[in-house]
């Protein structure tokens, strides 16, 4: 399974939309119709090396002050029989 890392930048919420948020039980951020800005994008073959470039990409500055987030997200399908199996199996 190949997965993309993902540095972005966090968006500061107003206190009005967090509190619209709680109230009505919805997300505050949905990534699927406003993403964060992306800051670096990296590819990886197999979870390990995700993971590795993950941690590096955490150690970069803005990440350790709280204004980056980094993100490891599987670009192929898992299997249809196991959906939270990493292996493959």
């Amino acid at each position: 399974m190949r997965f993309l890392i993902v540095r972005t930048e966090i968006r500061n919420a107003a206190d009005a939309d967090i509190a619209a948020a709680w109230a009505d039980g919805g997300r505050l951020r949905d990534e699927t119709r406003a993403p964060e800005p992306r800051r670096q994008v990296v590819h990886a073959e197999d979870r390990d090396a995700a993971l590795l470039l993950a941690r590096a990409l955490s150690a970069v500055g803005a990440v350790r002050a709280g204004r980056h987030r980094v993100k490891v997200l599987p670009i192929d399908e898992p299997t249809p029989g196991h959906p939270y199996r990493w292996d493959g199996g």
